[in-house]
């Protein structure tokens, strides 16, 4: 049996895997990713990228890929509640912050519809760019056994039929909500025991919206008698559509349902269209009750599942490999010790537990819908039942398809790894993103030039901000974190908007973007700061 060796493993390559392994082949770190399927995805999955990943696609220079790949710039994402689309309407909510180009207030970027078809190739030819990075596609994971210094990998070529055993210092599990990795680690999953039952229909409808009333929408929910089960989501902004069935009767035959006829029913009438691929899915809610086991790390859907009501978990587990990236790059170059992989699990586990669990209580409202057979009627009866859900409908699904304060308001407030100045957290919304350089937060957006964002100051090693005329001079915490070997580089920004921002003089920023530490002057032991920061 060959046996190959490499610094990390990743098992799977799905987005989550691939931002990993472009986010190491950035940094210079030799990685394998071996994946059992062929390539990209031909039947739709994730369609949304919110700001805080399009920030991370702004990172890695292919923020235009995604945007030109996805719905077209003036296709709005409106999220629209209907009967049928040749019924009546009941809701519309607008999503100014999500399409189109350009800044919002709190990102240089706007959220973005790319499904996985395309975004999942974008990703792929960055992570395959990089020289350090290898991708095995056809070759299946099959066993992991932790050694002393080593976890010892076996996987099967599928192409050749061949097995391999795989050394690597790390392996991370990014194989997907069935990820054969967390079963055999007996890592149990705990949240809600809420289990869906659903068919994922792939339809082409050219220019669907000139067949009926209500305009083009992102997010199209049915409400009928029986309440919320089927919907509609535009993929590209023209013809293709991922049509969403609820029902575990569906589930179970799904070679034996009328595809053509719940999708005639929705539209209201008969219009041209093909039916492309079906696919039947399973949704949960839960959280892997550990992130690590050893030199293993769960990441993605391996470490966390919810329904996709709120849009969440691709972008979830996006940020997890941003925050597992450069703690590994640290530890295998030299300059952070094993310890600082421990805060992967602290920072990121209850970001996790928080999004699933939104997830899981904006998709029970959907569920709990029972408008009752005269929602649909033309009748006065028909009318109040549909003004009574058109108020209810916009308070709750607001909070879904609006989460910017999730997106882009998560903390890392109990990390090890950051040190805490004493100020008050800041209000834990939703919708709402309420900027603050606070540590543990991601580092606000301003912009300091023409089109340049102090986002893209971030990335690489840590960042030192000197902020606004009278920053004082920062040389010593330079050579406490040169003794040390850790990356840093000194950014001075005098705008004194950015220096109200941010309500410090000086700013550490990590390399994923999150603020470290901020103070007015040095630290009085800049070692003690280096050594925080790093892990130590």
């Amino acid at each position: 049996m060959a046996t190959l060796e490499t610094p990390i493993l990743i098992v799977g390559a799905g987005p989550v895997g691939l931002a990993l392994a472009a986010d190491l082949g950035s940094r210079g770190v030799r990685c394998l990713v071996v994946e059992q399927g062929e390539g990209p995805a031909d039947h739709p999955r994730a369609s949304v990228l919110n700001a805080r990943s399009m920030e991370f696609m702004r990172r890695f220079g292919v923020a235009d890929a995604i945007r030109r790949a996805g719905a077209p710039e003036d296709f709005p994402h409106t999220a629209l509640y209907c009967t049928t689309l040749n019924g009546f309407e009941i809701a519309r909510i607008e999503r100014p912050h999500h399409g189109g180009s350009g800044a919002s207030a709190g990102s240089p970027e706007r959220a973005q519809r790319c499904n996985q078809i395309w975004s999942d190739p974008i990703l792929r030819e960055l992570a395959s760019g990089h020289a350090n990075v290898t991708l095995r596609y056809r070759c299946r994971f099959e066993t992991a056994t932790e050694q002393a210094d080593h976890v010892l990998a076996t996987v099967h070529d599928l192409a050749s039929d061949a097995r391999l055993t795989i050394a690597a210092r790390h392996l991370i599990d990014c194989s997907g909500g069935h990820s054969p990795i967390r079963r055999a680690l007996e890592i149990g999953m705990s949240g809600s025991n809420y289990l869906g039952y659903f068919l994922s229909i792939f339809v082409r409808a050219p220019e669907l919206w000139a067949h009926h009333k209500m305009g083009k929408a992102a997010l199209i929910n049915f409400v009928e008698p029986t309440g919320l089960w089927r919907n509609l989501i535009s993929l590209n902004g023209r013809d293709l559509y991922r049509f969403g069935v609820r029902g575990k009767a569906y589930y179970d035959a799904p070679e034996t349902v009328d595809a053509e006829r719940l999708f005639n029913e929705v539209v209201g009438k008969p219009v041209p269209h093909e039916i492309i691929s079906i696919r039947r899915w399973t949704a949960r809610n839960v959280v892997a009750e550990r992130y690590r086991a050893g030199r293993i790390f769960l990441a993605g859907d391996a470490a966390h599942l919810n329904h996709p009501a709120a849009g969440l978990g691709l972008n979830t587990g996006l940020g997890d490999a941003i925050d597992l990236g450069w703690k590994l790059a640290a530890v295998h170059d030299g300059w952070a010790p094993p310890a600082l992989l421990d805060s992967y699990e602290v920072e990121r586990r209850p970001v996790g537990q928080r999004n699933v669990g939104h997830a899981d209580v904006s998709h029970a409202n959907d569920r709990e819908q029972q408008p009752g057979p005269a929602v649909a009627d033309d009748t006065p009866e028909g009318a109040r039942i549909r003004q009574a859900l058109t108020d209810a409908i916009l308070p709750s699904q607001t909070r879904k398809v609006i989460t910017d304060g999730l997106a882009l308001g998560y903390r890392y407030d109990p990390s090890p790894i950051v040190w805490p100045d004493g100020t008050p957290a800041p209000e834990d919304t939703v919708s709402a993103y309420h900027p603050t350089a606070r540590p543990g937060s991601r580092a606000p957006h301003a912009f300091i030039a023409s089109g340049r964002s102090t986002i893209d100051l971030f990335g690489k090693g840590f960042v030192l901000m000197r902020l606004g005329p009278t920053a004082p001079d920062v040389s010593p915490i330079e050579r406490a974190f040169a003794q040390r070997g850790v990356p840093l580089r000194v950014e001075t920004v005098e705008n004194p908007d950015v220096a109200a921002l941010y309500q410090r003089r000086l700013v550490l920023v990590r390399p994923d973007g999150h603020v470290a530490w901020r103070a007015d002057t040095p630290p009085g032991d800049p070692l003690a700061l280096a050594d925080r920061v790093r892990g130590a």
